[in-house]
Formats: C-alpha cells, structure tokens, sequence
C-alpha cells in the first residue's frame, strides 16, 4: 500500500516534499497552482529538478497534481469551455514538468445541458489534451457526490467518457471514498463494498484504478453532497475503512487522504490532523484482516 495525503505547497515544492517526508508519506498529491484561479506560479527548472530527486530518495510515489476546480470541461457555455480547456491544457503540461503520475480531474458540470452532451464535451477535451502533448502522466477522472448537474457520480458516467475518448490507454479513474459513499454507492457495510467492487470491475475495470482517495464522510449515506471527514469520524466509520484497506482488490492501490486540515497554518512543517489521520489508516490497515470473497472463500 502507498499511502499519503494532498500537502500544502505554501512555501514551494521543496516545503511540499519536506511536509509529505515528516509524515512518513510514500505518496503525496498536490496543486500546481491555486485551486480558485489565478495566474500559475512559475515552475523553476532547478527547483523542478530537486523536487523529483529528492521525492525519488524519499521513496515517495506516485505523485498527483489536482486540477483546479474552476475548470468545468462539460460546461455547455462555449467561452466557458473553452477557457477550461485552456487552463486544461496548461496544468497537464504542468504536470508533465512535474514529473508525476497522474492529473486528478474533476469531470465537471453539464449545467442543464444534459448528461450525454457533458458527456460529449468532457471526452472532446480530454481528447484534445492528450492529442497536444505526448506525455507518460495519466489523465485520471475522479468519481463525484453527485450533486446538482455534476457528472461522473456513477461509473457508468465514468465508462460513457471512457468510450468516447481517443487515447484512453492514458486515462484512468480515481476513486473518492467519500464520493461514492455520498452518490449511494454503499462502502460502508462488508457485502455492499463486494457489490460495489463488483460494478467497478464489471462496468469500468480494475486495470483502469489508478488512485484512492481516502476520506471518511461528514453527511450521512446517499446524501448527495461532498464533505470530506476525518478516517473513522464519520458515516463510513472505522470498521468500513479497515474492510476497505485490506481488500483484496485494493491493498495494493496508492491512497491519497484529503481530509480536513487543522487550525495551524498551511505554513506549518506538518499538519496535525493529517498526521492523527495517517496514524488511523495505518492501524486499521495493519489490525484488520484481509477481506474479499476470495479470501473468506479461502478460508
């Protein structure tokens, strides 16, 4: 198991390594640039440099670059699109000098228009992006709560995207613990996860998971709505997390914890609720037995 959580990049890169290295982080995930907009800060060769030799020496990979949220590659609104596809096309680039694995992206918002025409619009892009640069970082699509217009909160969405993109060998998924507990997916009791693994494999296929995002729930089952919580604090709870951890099918992913930071600045050497988050994942981890039917079958 890889594990790590999304660090702050407040005082540049090396700080953003220095974080994810006290923590004891064999993964870490970050943001190029301000997640709300604004001009990117530039991204210095030295700097870059040092970065991926220093994470290569600390043993942390993958790393994941998330895309801004402003970016709404389903938008039906053709400024709007267009702009997204830009700002698009700059991250994967940044992402590709960053030297890591994956872009993490939000699918986006079809915004009235209808599931099949965002749909459209979001494989048309990725389509596009990829075209544009030859690149080994995997574009990954990250499954959503499923509020509002907000596409991707099923896998069937997820699949429908797939199918239309041209390059898909470099497309993966991204699956938000939350998210799924949240759009009605039900991870939280031991035969809902099987099923749930089940459609997974059988819709979209384990060959395409490429990342974990770990996070307990602050609203209760199905209730549509995207709020991350503390490792078992939450509706998914502990026992949940430690099925969840050992399965067969997952033990081996890379896991990214996204759960709420504390009060301390996003300056400070290291965040004291990443690092009681880190410790919770890591005891149910090594405390629960692996689960899976093939397992309990096995045994």
């Amino acid at each position: 198991m890889r594990l790590g959580v999304h660090v702050s990049t407040a005082g540049g890169l090396l700080e953003a390594l220095g974080r994810a290295q006290r923590l004891g982080c064999t993964a870490m995930q970050i943001f190029s640039r301000s997640p709300r907009g604004g001009p990117a800060p530039t991204l210095d060769p030295g700097v870059l440099a040092a970065f991926h030799d220093g994470r290569l020496r600390a043993g942390i990979e993958p790393l994941a670059v998330h895309a801004p949220y402003i970016i709404n590659l389903a938008s039906p609104d053709a400024g709007m699109w267009k702009d997204s596809l830009r700002l698009y096309e700059e991250e994967y680039a940044r992402t590709d000098a960053l030297r890591a694995a994956f872009l993490v992206t939000h699918v986006g918002s079809h915004r009235g228009a209808g599931e099949r025409a965002g749909i459209a619009r979001v494989a048309r892009a990725v389509t596009r992006v990829l075209a544009g640069r030859s690149s080994p970082a995997m574009i990954v699509l990250e499954n959503t709560a499923g509020s509002g217009q907000g596409l991707g909160a099923t896998f069937e969405e997820l699949r429908a995207i797939l199918d239309q993109v041209r390059g898909a060998a470099r497309v993966g998924i991204c699956l938000d613990t939350a998210h799924l507990f949240a759009a009605g997916y039900p991870i939280h009791t031991a035969d809902g996860l099987e099923d749930v693994l089940d459609a997974f494999g059988r819709v979209i296929g384990f060959e395409r998971l490429k990342l974990v995002h770990l996070n307990d729930s602050r609203v209760p089952f199905g209730a549509r709505a995207d709020r991350h919580w503390h490792i078992g604090r939450g509706h998914i709870g502990r026992e949940a997390f430690g099925r969840l951890l050992t399965h067969r099918r997952l033990r081996e992913q890379a896991f990214i914890l996204e759960t709420p930071k504390g009060p301390s600045p996003a300056t400070a050497p290291v965040d004291p609720e990443d690092r009681r988050n880190l410790r919770m994942v890591r005891q149910l981890a090594g405390a629960s037995k692996p689960s899976g039917r093939r397992m309990a079958a096995a045994g």
